[in-house]
């Protein structure tokens, strides 16, 4: 089994995510390329049996490097044909989506829509979503934007024992593909 992982992170907090999911599909025996978003446009996601895709939200949305990837590769499968009417099942091909949020204002529901999003996306080109995970992330730069919004402190997040929770539920995800 094939797997790529693409993101980006402007704080690292989505990359430590990515870092963790990458751990668990090796540790799984999945076959992993990890690039950053930019370098994705190059990259066929119907080559891979599992592309998992991760952003901070944004206001709301996919950091803009991930918005604009998927708007070209939209196109570009457009133009391959690839986007079919009713959005039919590809068999074997599946997707993970991962959205780190520091929510200093409404927590999780700033995150949803931009996860949300990227789902959209890959149910466009037939993918099955494997999951689709929402990480609290430390807001860095602003002391009051990681200790007053209603997630409360979240300075250090994601924490060790986070990430280490990924990566187990990476590790069944890979179980329940390989089925």
């Amino acid at each position: 089994m094939d797997a790529l992982i693409v993101y980006t992170s402007n704080t690292g907090n989505t990359k430590k995510v990515a870092n963790a999911i990458k751990e668990g599909l090796e540790t799984s025996g999945i076959n992993v390329k990890t690039v950053d978003s930019k370098q994705a446009v190059s990259e066929d996601f119907f080559s891979y049996d599992l592309v998992c895709m991760g952003s901070p939200s944004i206001q709301w949305s996919p950091a803009k490097p991930i918005s604009d990837l998927l708007k070209t590769k939209l196109d570009q499968y457009r133009n391959e044909g690839k986007i079919l009417p009713g959005a039919p099942k590809v068999p074997g091909k599946n997707a993970l989506i991962f959205c780190t949020y520091s929510g200093p204002h409404t927590g999780i529901d700033e995150a949803t829509p931009a996860g949300k999003t990227i789902r959209q996306y890959f149910e466009h080109l037939g993918f099955t979503i494997a999951g689709e995970w929402y990480i609290i992330g430390e807001f860095h730069g602003r002391l009051d934007l990681s200790t007053l919004g209603r997630l409360g402190d979240i300075r250090g997040k994601p924490t060790s024992k986070d990430l280490d929770k990924i990566k187990m539920d990476t590790i069944q995800i890979a179980k329940n593909l390989t089925k």
